[in-house]
């Protein structure tokens, strides 16, 4: 079972667990799948990101959310390892849902993504806990690993 605050690693119905069984975050050492949250308000980018994530060797989709509230909510329930959150949505930015979810759970990665040339990021996207930000034409299971892998590296990636 999972510790409190541990990311990595979620219970199923049937018992199984997505994610690490110690909760690190080490890629190197991927011995099940990590869970990915999608959190996007377009239910056609979410279908999108399942879609890249089924090509994506070592992560596996544990759900989605169409709003930052309700992203909250399941990280909070599902303590995913990743967190693929829109920008720009209803109720609450994507932004400001990071901010609230690494907050709340340290160990959680967020990737930003939307539309937007990385040049010109709302003001906050980059000190708002994100690891990265990436344009959503660009989101693929190769720029997933690469981002997912300089994770720790201290800087705001963009791709």
């Amino acid at each position: 079972m999972r510790r409190p605050g541990e990311a990595g690693h979620t219970t199923g119905a049937d018992g199984s667990t997505l994610g690490s069984a110690d909760g690190s975050c080490d890629a190197g050492d991927v011995t099940a799948p990590r869970s990915v949250l999608v959190v996007d308000d377009q239910a056609p980018f979410r279908s999108a990101a399942r879609a890249v994530l089924r090509r994506l060797n070592g992560f596996e989709f544990a759900g989605e959310a169409s709003s930052g509230p309700e992203a909250i909510e399941l990280v909070d329930r599902l303590l995913p390892a990743l967190v693929l959150m829109d920008i720009n949505m209803p109720d609450m930015s994507g932004i400001e849902a990071t901010r609230r979810i690494v907050t709340a759970h340290p160990g959680v990665v967020v990737i930003l993504c939307s539309t937007y040339d990385a040049a010109d990021l709302p003001a906050g996207a980059a000190d708002s806990g994100a690891t990265a930000y990436v344009n959503k034409e660009r989101l693929a299971a190769d720029t997933i690993r690469q981002l997912w892998d300089k994770r720790d590296s201290g800087w705001f990636a963009t791709c």
